[in-house]
C-alpha cells in the first residue's frame, strides 16, 4: 500500500480538553470604542441612549441576570444536527468503447462501495447516501475526501442550497428545522472561488460588505470600527489599503484574497458559516492562516462547517470534528484525534511519522480502486460507532438545547451577533438591511469606484467611437443636396445608427464577470436584484452621454447634416437613445447567456438581422409578410427612421431638380439640351411646367420613397428609449429566474 508523504513542518498541539473562547467582535468593538471615543460622548444621532446591541457587553450567565425574551441565567448554545441526508441526480448515459455506461463527472475514485439495484444505478447517481453528523457553536467541522467524494454537495445540503424536494433527510438547529429565510439571515456561505472586485482595496471591499449586511440604523463610525476590528481578526492589517488585483493588476496575495473573501461573508458575525474548500490552491502556510481565522471565528460563538481537500498536520490540529466521505458515504466521523485508534482497530495503524489525513486519504483511494470499493470501510465505521457509543469523549454525548431556536438567536443578537437587523425572531425574516434606495446608492458607489480605477476600458470605447466618427466624417464629407447626396445620407444614417449598437457589444462581459459575485451576495440577502439592475443602469448611463456627444460632434457638422442647433440636439439624443437601447439589449443577453464567446456570436448575429430589416436594405413595403414582424422588432429601425425625419422633413430643401431626375439612369448620358426637351415633353403631358431648376423631389418625397411615414421623429426617439427600459426589465426577470442558488 502506498504511503503518504511526511509532514515535515513541526507541529505542537495542546491537548487541553477545551479552548478558551475569544471575545466576539461585538465586545472587541466595545473595547475599541471605549479606547477611541470621548467619555460620555453622545452618539452621532445625538442620543447617547440610542445604541444598538453591537456595543453592548456579553450577557452574563449568572442567576438573576436579564436576557432576551424573558430568559434568565441561560447559556447561549447552538447545535446543528443532520441525519439521513441523501441526494441523487439523474445520470446521462454515455457510450464507451467497452460497451458500458459511464456517469458524467465520475472519477475513478467515485466507485461506490456497494452495488444497489442495477437499473437504478444506470439512471441515478447517488451523491449523498445517509450522511449523519452534528456541529456545535465554538467548533470547526471539516468535511474531507477525494475529489468527487461529495464534500461540496454535503456543504450545499447543510447550507440549504439543495432543493428540499430533492434532498432527503433532516437538518435542524437546536432541534428545529431551518426555514429558508431564517438560515439566510443567520448564516453565510463562502464559495470556493474568490469573487471580489479587483480594483477595490481590502478596506473598501469589507466596508461595502458592511454597508450591505449591517443595519442602516448603525452609525457610520460603528460600521468603520466593525470593519477595522474584522481586518485585525483576519490578519489583514498590512494589506488593508492594497487593491484586490487581478491578472493585469498586482494586488494582495492568494491567502490574503481568500481571507478577504471570508471576511465579506462574516462581517455581521453569522451564527452559521459554511465554506467550500477555503484552502484550495493555497500554500501550506497560507492555508494554515486561513484555518486559524476559522478557528477564531468559531471561538467567537459561531458554527463553522467547511470542506477541505487535504489538510496538513497543523491544520488537522485546529479542527474539532471531521467527516471523511467516499462516493457520498461516510467512512469516518468523529474527532480528528480518534483517527489513529480508528484505523488501528480497522487493521491499518497510522505510522507515528505519517500525516493522519494523508494516510486516511491514501487508504480510501486504494479501497476505491479495489473490486469491493470502500464498502469494508463504510461497514466498519458503522460498527465502530456502535462499539464506541458509550466510551467516546463526554463532549460528544447527546446534547439537549437549553434555549429554543428563537430564544438563542435573540440572545445572540444581544451579544453582538447578527447585527444585520433581520427580524428572525418574529417568524418572517427581513432579508435586507437597507431600503431600496440605500442599496442603489452603495452599489452605484462601488461600481463607480471599480470602473474609475480602470479608465482604459472607457477610453477604448471612446477611441472606437471617435475613430468611427472620423472615418464616417471623411467618407461622407459635406454631402450635397442631390439624388446622390440623398442616397449617401441614407447610407450614412444606416451605418451610424447600427454602429451605436455594435459598440455596445463590449458591455457583454461586464455582468458575466460579476455574475458569481452577484450570486454570492444575493444568496443571503445582501441586496435586492432590482437594486442591482437600477444601479447597473445608473452607472452605465453617464459614459453613454460622453460617447454620444463625441460621435455627434465628430460627424454632424463634417457631413453637413441639416437642422441647425435643433437638428444637432435631436441627432445627439437619437445617438444617446441608441446607445441606451443597445446597452440594455446586451446587458439582457449577458443575463441569459453565461458564456462570453457564445454571447458575442448571438449579439453580432441579432444586430445583423436588426440592420437587415431596418428598412435601409429593403423597403418596408417590400418585406415579405412572414418577416414583417422582425422589421418592427428591429432596434435599428426606430433611430434610423428618427434621424431620417430629422434630416429630410424640413420644408425648403430639394434633392432632385429638373434634369437631376435622369441621374443614376441610362438617360444621364444625354446632352443637357435633350434633357431639357424631354422635361418639357413630360411637363406638357402632365399639364405642368417643368424646367431645369424645378424641384422634382423634396425631403418629404425621400421619406415616402423610403416608407418612413408611420411614426414621427419624436415617437421614434421615445420608442428607442423604451426599448432600453424594456430590456433592463427583462434583465431583472432573467436575474430572478436565472440566479437560483439551489441545486435541483
Amino acid at each position: 500500500m502506498a504511503r503518504a508523504g511526511h509532514d515535515r513542518i513541526p507541529f505542537v498541539v495542546a491537548s487541553a480538553p477545551a479552548r478558551g473562547r475569544n471575545p466576539p467582535i461585538a465586545e472587541m468593538l466595545r473595547l475599541v470604542g471605549a479606547a477611541t471615543a470621548d467619555p460620555g460622548a453622545a452618539d452621532e444621532d445625538g442620543s447617547a441612549a440610542n445604541r444598538l446591541s453591537l456595543c453592548l457587553p456579553p450577557l452574563a450567565a449568572t442567576p438573576g441576570s436579564d436576557s432576551v425574551g424573558g430568559v434568565i441565567g441561560r447559556t447561549i448554545q447552538f447545535r446543528l444536527a443532520f441525519t439521513g441526508l441523501t441526494y441523487s441526480v439523474r445520470a446521462t448515459r454515455r457510450a464507451r468503447p467497452g460497451g458500458g455506461v459511464r456517469l458524467p463527472l465520475q472519477n475513478r475514485c467515485d466507485r461506490v462501495t456497494a452495488a444497489p439495484d442495477a437499473h437504478a444505478a444506470r439512471t441515478r447517481r447517488v451523491l449523498l447516501d445517509g450522511i449523519n453528523g452534528e456541529a456545535r457553536d465554538g467548533e470547526v467541522l471539516a468535511v474531507m475526501g477525494a475529489s468527487g467524494s461529495g464534500k461540496s454537495t454535503l456543504i450545499d445540503a447543510l447550507a440549504n442550497r439543495i432543493s428540499r424536494d430533492s434532498l432527503k433527510g433532516d437538518v435542524t438547529l437546536n432541534g428545529e428545522a431551518l426555514t429558508g429565510n431564517i438560515i439566510k439571515s443567520i448564516s453565510s456561505y463562502v464559495m470556493q472561488d474568490d469573487l471580489l472586485f479587483p480594483m477595490l482595496t481590502v478596506t473598501e471591499t469589507l466596508s461595502f460588505a458592511a454597508e450591505f449586511r449591517l443595519p442602516r440604523a448603525l452609525s457610520p463610525s460603528k460600521k468603520r470600527a466593525r470593519v477595522q476590528a474584522l481586518i485585525d481578526q483576519l490578519g489583514l492589517r498590512p494589506a488593508a489599503n492594497t487593491i484586490i488585483g487581478d491578472e493585469g493588476h498586482r494586488g494582495v496575495s492568494g491567502g490574503e484574497r481568500r481571507r478577504v473573501s471570508i471576511g465579506t461573508d462574516i462581517i455581521h458575525d453569522p451564527i452559521l458559516l459554511f465554506l467550500d474548500e477555503p484552502t484550495s490552491g493555497l500554500d501550506s502556510t497560507s492555508a494554515f492562516m486561513v484555518v486559524k481565522v476559522l478557528r477564531r471565528i468559531a471561538e467567537s460563538g459561531s458554527i463553522v462547517i467547511t470542506s477541505i481537500h487535504q489538510p496538513s498536520q497543523r491544520i488537522l490540529g485546529l479542527l474539532d470534528r471531521l467527516i471523511l466521505l467516499s462516493g457520498g458515504r461516510t467512512v469516518f466521523s468523529g474527532r480528528p484525534s480518534a483517527l489513529p485508534a480508528y484505523f488501528a482497530e480497522f487493521g491499518y495503524p497510522v505510522p507515528d511519522d505519517e500525516n493522519r489525513a494523508e494516510f486516511a486519504l491514501d487508504l480510501i483511494r486504494e479501497y476505491e480502486s479495489s473490486p469491493t470499493g470502500t464498502k469494508p470501510l463504510v461497514d466498519f465505521h458503522r460498527t465502530w460507532q456502535r462499539m464506541h457509543a458509550a466510551s467516546h469523549d463526554p463532549s460528544d454525548d447527546p446534547w439537549g438545547p437549553t434555549l429554543t431556536l428563537k430564544e438563542a438567536i435573540s440572545a445572540s443578537i444581544s451579544r453582538g451577533k447578527l447585527v444585520s437587523g433581520s427580524d428572525v425572531t418574529g417568524g418572517a425574516a427581513s432579508m435586507h438591511a437597507n431600503p431600496l434606495w440605500g442599496e442603489i446608492k452603495v452599489l452605484t458607489k462601488r461600481s463607480a469606484i471599480n470602473t474609475r480605477r480602470m479608465p482604459e476600458l472607457f477610453l477604448i470605447r471612446l477611441g472606437a467611437v471617435v475613430v468611427t466618427g472620423a472615418i464616417l466624417a471623411t467618407v461622407f464629407f459635406r454631402l450635397d443636396q442631390s439624388p446622390k447626396g440623398a442616397q449617401e445620407r441614407l447610407g450614412f444614417f444606416a451605418f451610424a445608427m447600427s454602429t451605436m449598437f455594435y459598440i455596445c457589444a463590449d458591455a457583454l462581459p461586464v455582468f458575466l464577470q460579476e455574475r458569481y459575485i452577484f450570486l454570492r451576495e444575493t444568496a443571503y440577502g445582501a441586496y435586492r436584484r432590482g437594486s442591482y439592475v437600477l444601479s447597473n443602469a445608473i452607472v452605465s448611463f453617464p459614459p453613454l452621454i460622453v460617447l454620444s456627444l463625441a460621435f455627434a460632434f465628430t460627424t454632424f457638422f463634417a457631413v453637413g447634416l441639416a437642422g441647425g442647433v435643433s437638428g444637432f440636439a435631436f441627432y445627439t439624443l437619437a445617438i444617446l437613445a441608441s446607445f441606451w437601447a443597445g446597452s440594455g439589449f446586451v446587458t439582457f443577453l449577458s443575463g441569459v447567456i453565461p458564456h462570453v464567446m457564445i454571447g458575442y456570436t448571438v449579439v453580432v448575429a441579432i444586430l445583423a438581422y436588426f440592420l437587415l430589416f431596418s428598412g435601409f436594405f429593403i423597403n418596408r413595403d417590400s418585406i415579405p409578410d412572414y418577416w414583417i414582424w422582425f422589421h418592427y422588432l428591429s432596434l435599428v429601425k426606430y433611430p434610423f427612421e428618427g434621424v431620417l425625419q430629422n434630416e429630410f422633413s424640413h420644408g425648403g430643401e430639394c434633392f432632385v431638380r429638373g434634369t437631376q431626375m435622369f441621374d443614376n439612369s441610362p438617360l444621364a448620358v444625354l446632352p443637357d439640351a435633350v434633357k431639357a426637351r424631354v422635361l418639357a415633353s413630360i411637363g406638357s403631358a402632365l399639364g405642368v411646367r417643368i424646367g431645369t431648376n424645378t424641384c422634382v423631389m423634396t425631403g418629404r418625397n425621400v421619406l415616402r420613397a423610403a416608407a418612413v411615414t408611420q411614426l414621427g421623429k419624436w415617437e421614434c426617439l421615445l420608442v428607442t428609449a423604451a426599448w432600453g427600459f424594456l430590456f433592463r426589465l427583462l434583465f431583472y426577470f432573467s436575474l430572478v429566474l436565472g440566479s437560483k442558488n439551489k441545486r435541483k
